[in-house]
């Protein structure tokens, strides 16, 4: 066998069993990115994110997170998190701006995965494992599972650790528009049609309960979604009347036929660039 051919063969192992990442300097940023295929992770030096006191609506989430949070980055027992709800009304934005708020005080990183990557999520908990004086937040944004996939088996890791057990100082949150991850219409096709439908769902439906915080995020009303507006001018030195505001807010809204912070930040967009002003 010549040279190419070994050469060939070691490329293609490489590729099926690729070297462990090298452990990275945690003092470069306060969060990063999980990227496989090379297994790496990528410093974020300015994370896109709304300060903690603009998101209005949630209060009730954010006192209970950010307290869990901060008892996780001191050291202390805390638990995953699901923030499960309505679209657009802040679920990773809550996250970010938590984590934003803490790491001001204490060292404490944000790692975010993609749902696609979670088979990999050993690896990275192996990495993080050999930093124990570093806190970690792996964050998975917008997770659902669809019928036929098998995902949801790698995110146990997270969440039970198996034998081996989760890293002490790593914790997970995540985000979702489903309770349980997986939609409701499928949950009732398997349960109508399984032998044995109180085990046909079990093991996905379950997995939202190994969650030890669930955080419900609902449709904000009028009110908060004028206040959510009126903190980003606030913020931001937009001047606007409350009448004028109120008007152009509601007609914004029903054009797009929902009310959330999401449609709230669209709105202010829309008013600092006709004020002349960038965000």
């Amino acid at each position: 066998m010549n040279d190419d051919a070994l050469t060939r063969i070691a490329e293609a192992l490489e590729r099926v069993s690729p070297p462990a990442a090298d452990t990275p300097d945690f003092a470069s940023a306060a969060a990063y990115l999980w990227h496989v295929s090379p297994d790496r992770l990528q410093p974020v030096p300015d994370v896109k994110r709304v300060a903690l006191d603009l998101l209005v609506g949630i209060e009730r989430a954010r006192d209970v997170l950010l307290a869990n949070t901060e008892q996780f980055a001191e050291g202390f027992a805390a638990n995953n998190a699901l923030l499960w709800g309505a679209r657009g009304m802040g679920k990773s934005s809550l996250v970010k701006a938590i984590h934003a708020h803490v790491s001001d005080h204490a060292d404490l990183k944000l790692i975010e995965l993609q749902r696609e990557d979670l088979p990999s999520v050993g690896r990275l908990l192996g990495l993080l494992r050999d930093a124990p004086d570093q806190r970690f937040v792996l964050f998975c944004d917008d997770l659902s599972f669809s019928h036929d996939d098998e995902h949801y088996k790698s995110l146990k890791a997270v969440l039970d650790g198996g034998i081996e057990g989760r890293p002490e100082n790593v914790i997970l949150y995540a985000t979702s528009n489903r309770r349980h991850l997986m939609p409701r219409d499928m949950i009732e096709n398997e349960r109508g049609s399984a032998i044995n439908p109180s085990e046909a769902v079990e093991e996905k439906v379950s997995l939202s309960d190994r969650f030890g915080l669930w955080l419900g995020f609902h449709p904000c009303d009028q009110d908060q979604f004028l206040a959510m507006i009126r903190g980003y001018c606030d913020a931001h030195g937009v001047k606007i009347d409350d009448d004028t505001l109120r008007a152009e807010a509601i007609e914004w809204q029903q054009t797009r036929g929902s009310r959330s912070g999401r449609v709230a930040w669209q709105y202010f967009t829309d008013l600092a660039g006709r004020k002349g002003i960038a965000l």
